[in-house]
């Protein structure tokens, strides 16, 4: 790894990563990843960019050169899938610089390349993500809401329709309602391929939507597909007992991973971290029908999180008899067990609270920086003048307040002049 200099161009990133509501804490790891990713003078550059998406013209004003050279190096960045350039409701070509994840980190997998090591890449990623642990806790445990959630699988919903269970909910709506469409290889099995551990589940895989799909297709890490193969692909990924896990917002999902219980880190970081609740939930539970049941472990091998035991039934006729037994704080509560009970002895019911979906990127953005402290990054984006560095600064103390305060701060926060001010549309 290159010997790095004071304030070089990666620890600009890093701190521009940082001011994110999803951040990558600093490790000699993170450095090493990046330097795979960017040339240290890519990476200063990218450390000047807003965290909401930006023109062309914002970029060479921040960068202080002419637009058709930022022009010029925002595509080479798009090209890469460092940055994503997506389409406004105008018509106008818009960047953003995606999080590490579901972001640059996962699209650097989502291909066969031959422009960056990806075995050394993959080693890294390991490393930082599941070895090391900071990032993978940031990134699922800090605050309440999360980056992701679980669909319940369809096909394990009651026949019966007593569950109502909004489109939203379901992966199959998703897929419909996009207005683009794309596969990827899976980043997860990508990466545990590298490492000699991958397991024989479907590789591509990795479903991306809408404005995501539109920049990953047009630069080859994705594959354009209609709404009747998409379908065709949940199907199979059911049927090989994967979960879907998704972006957690209702409106305009970018994202949805097949996961497998061993090599996909959203899963195996609900096994480690369940307490902290770590990914959104669907809003139902298997519940098990314990004269039915037969101990067969059936739902014990398929569960990907390990939420579901088999027991002593207790029974003095039958001492070696078993019975599944769930634990609902680890639950993802995607069916797959339900699926998988040939003598129908689990059903899903719903849960006693229901979970709470923000509606679209926007809210989940302005909830997930409210809660990290870093509100404040996000209304003073691309900070340049001491005005607006001192306000960032009162913002960042407001956010430190005690509980009481803090509540009333942040009603004040969540409303439509703080809307308008990150371009969120009611």
């Amino acid at each position: 790894m290159a010997h790095l200099t004071v304030r070089s161009g990666y620890e600009k990133l890093v701190d521009r990563l940082n001011r994110a509501p999803q951040g990558a804490p600093p490790s000699h790891l993170l450095y090493g990843i990046l330097e795979l990713l960017f040339s240290e003078r890519e990476a200063g550059l990218v450390a000047l960019l807003p965290i909401k998406p930006f023109r062309v013209k914002q970029a060479a004003s921040v960068w202080k050169m002419p637009e058709a050279e930022a022009r010029k190096v925002l595509e080479e960045l798009a090209s890469r899938a460092i940055l994503l350039d997506i389409e406004s409701s105008k018509g106008e070509l818009l960047y953003v610089l995606p999080p590490p994840m579901a972001g640059f980190f996962e699209f650097s997998l989502m291909r066969v390349r031959g422009d960056v090591n990806q075995k050394v890449l993959s080693e890294l990623f390991y490393e930082y993500i599941t070895v090391e642990e900071e990032f993978i806790k940031a990134l699922f445990t800090d605050g309440q809401t999360q980056l992701g959630r679980a669909f319940v699988q369809e096909a394990a919903l009651p026949a019966d329709n007593t569950l109502q269970v909004l489109d939203y909910e379901r992966a199959s709506e998703v897929i419909k309602s996009a207005f683009r469409r794309g596969i990827g290889m899976c980043y997860c099995r990508h990466k545990a391929q590298h490492l000699d551990h991958a397991c024989d589940a479907p590789m591509d895989i990795c479903m991306t939507f809408n404005s995501t799909a539109a920049s990953l297709i047009r630069h080859g890490f994705a594959r354009e597909i209609d709404a009747a193969e998409g379908l065709d692909l949940l199907q199979r990924a059911q049927d090989e007992n994967l979960v879907q896990f998704g972006e957690n917002v209702q409106r305009r999902v970018s994202f949805i991973c097949n996961c497998c219980g061993c090599c996909c880190e959203a899963m195996r970081v609900q096994r480690r971290f369940a307490v902290l609740s770590p990914i959104h939930t669907s809003n139902y539970l298997p519940q098990v029908d314990l004269d039915r049941c037969n101990g067969c472990a059936k739902c014990v091998q398929v569960c990907p999180v390990e939420a579901m035991s088999a027991v002593s039934a207790n029974d003095p006729r039958h001492p070696k008899l078993r019975k599944a037994k769930l634990d609902d704080a680890v639950c993802l509560g995607c069916g797959v067990c339900v699926r998988n009970c040939k003598r129908e002895a689990i059903r899903l019911e719903p849960r006693d609270q229901r979970v709470i979906t923000p509606v679209n990127s926007a809210h989940r953005t302005v909830l997930m920086a409210l809660e990290r402290g870093k509100l404040q990054e996000l209304i003073f984006d691309n900070q340049a003048l001491a005005s607006h560095r001192a306000m960032a600064a009162i913002l960042g103390v407001i956010l430190k307040l005690p509980a009481v305060k803090q509540t009333l701060a942040r009603r004040q926060m969540r409303s439509r002049y703080l809307d308008r001010l990150l371009g969120i549309r009611h």
